[in-house]
């Protein structure tokens, strides 16, 4: 199955490189050409454009086909080795309402991984060793963002609350997932990421501005209740606890280059070229309490602060406008610690979670079935990617290859681990309309006494087609 779809995937591209180039004979009467122009939907509330509405929708498919970690079982609880899937990575509407100069709302809900046997609401998925009762039809609808902002000084100092992005740590941590190179984030940019958080997203206070070439973006929020009670701890690796702790975090950014908008809190992930960016930043996000651990039935309980570090540098420019080449390269190091040994294990649109260790399956996955890795915990990241901008074919479409590395030393694990993705977009429209090719490794483990031992990698290819208005 990974063949046809890789050469699907290929015949896809290659047929979408034909129609760019064109002919090299024009036809006798030109076609008139398509606009695939993009102006923003916007309601205006009075003559100057003041006082508006925004509409932004957005949507993006995937087609992912994953070589499944040791041990995995599919629906019916048998082995099975990979997985062919389709599925909504996301699905989104937002609102921004400026009802006058100094005031501003913004509303954004939508869905997330939305698969055939992911979604959220009641399916029919059978009764084999993987079924959860839960299947992929109607999952819930939720809110993203809810928001209020006031300008105190307009352009220097915002105050805002509710429901917000406005986070600490990174660049990516506030990230746009619209306008990403690459097909998708990390996700260990979003180190709260369904814990702590509704979807990197708290319900707190933030202040947010820029000051001649710096930008600015602090809060403090009141995390979500999550976890297990202090007293049921038992193990000696840190889990979460409920506590009603706040949490503070910011990020600063200076702008070398040209300035960036912060209107809204999500950051740019490519300009393609349109600005000459150079960035450097650093962030931080903390709370008390997050995590417990025991050592021993005879020890007390131990409870465990959250600190959250990061520096970044972001490099986003144009190499030839006249060819429309652009070079675009981010870095950021992370140091996190949420208490001793600390570690989640993650998959996007995970399709098979279960694992049976039965004797032909000796080495079974540690951190479970499907696509799951550790991606969240005590320890250090470092994470790098880097993409070109080919240049522009005659109807204004064009490639972009990129590559990242990711870098993983978390202390539950022990030994550092290595990994990559390779991708290319095919640019219709920018970030309006595109369409995406990646395929990433991930380390795979096994359990040797109860503990974490490499045992190789696993891979996933994923074409991803992505418009928004």
């Amino acid at each position: 199955m990974l063949t046809k779809t890789i050469a699907l995937a290929c015949t896809v591209f290659a047929t979408l490189q034909l129609h760019a180039q064109g002919n090299t004979t024009p036809p006798a009467t030109a076609a008139p050409a398509i606009d695939h122009s993009y102006k923003p939907i916007t309601l205006k509330l009075d003559e100057k454009g003041q006082k508006f509405i925004r509409f932004i929708t957005w949507h993006q498919m995937w087609v992912t086909h994953t070589s499944n970690n040791p041990g995995t079982l599919d629906v019916n609880g048998k082995v099975q080795n990979s997985a062919t899937d389709m599925a909504i990575r996301r699905s989104r509407f937002l609102v921004q309402a400026q009802i006058s100069p100094r005031f501003m709302i913004v509303s954004h809900w939508g869905i997330n991984n939305q698969s055939f046997i992911n979604g959220g609401g009641a399916g029919t998925l059978g009764t084999g060793a993987s079924a959860t009762g839960q299947g992929g039809k109607r999952p819930q609808l939720y809110i993203h963002d809810a928001w209020t902002e006031y300008a105190v000084q307009p352009g220097k100092l915002h105050l805002g609350a509710g429901l917000h992005y406005w986070n600490g740590v990174s660049r990516l941590s506030s990230h746009s997932t619209l306008t990403l190179m690459t097909l998708d984030a990390p996700i260990f940019n979003w180190f709260n990421i369904e814990t702590t958080d509704q979807f990197a997203r708290q319900l707190g206070i933030y202040a947010k501005g820029q000051l001649g070439r710096l930008d600015y973006r602090l809060h403090i929020n009141k995390p979500f209740a999550f976890g297990s009670s202090v007293a049921s701890i038992t193990s000696p690796i840190a889990a979460n606890v409920i506590n009603e702790n706040w949490s503070t975090g910011g990020y600063l950014n200076y702008m070398f280059w040209d300035k960036e908008s912060n209107v809204l809190p999500y950051f740019a992930g490519t300009y393609f070229g349109a600005k000459k960016v150079f960035n450097i930043g650093a962030g931080w996000y903390s709370q008390k309490g997050v995590t417990a651990s025991r050592k021993s039935v005879t020890d007390s309980i131990q409870q465990h602060d959250q600190s959250n570090l990061g520096v970044d540098v972001f490099l986003d420019m144009p190499i030839n406008k006249k060819k429309g080449t652009a070079l675009s390269l981010y870095s950021v190091f992370y140091k996190y610690n949420f208490g001793p040994n600390y570690l989640r294990n993650v998959g996007i649109l995970n399709l098979h979670a279960s694992t049976k260790p039965v004797a032909s399956q000796a080495d079974a996955s540690w951190a479970g079935g499907g696509n799951m890795q550790p991606t969240i915990g005590t320890g250090t990241i470092w994470y790098t990617q880097v993409g070109y901008l080919l240049p522009k074919f005659k109807n204004g479409t064009a490639f972009m290859p990129y590559a990242t590395f990711t870098y993983k030393n978390f202390d539950r694990i022990g030994k550092a681990s290595g990994q990559f993705d390779l991708g290319l977009n095919y640019l219709i429209s920018g970030h309006n309309a595109k369409i995406t090719l990646q395929y990433s490794t991930r380390p795979v483990y096994k359990t040797v006494s109860g503990n974490p031992e490499r045992n190789g990698s696993k891979g996933e290819l994923i074409l991803q087609t992505q418009i928004f208005l």
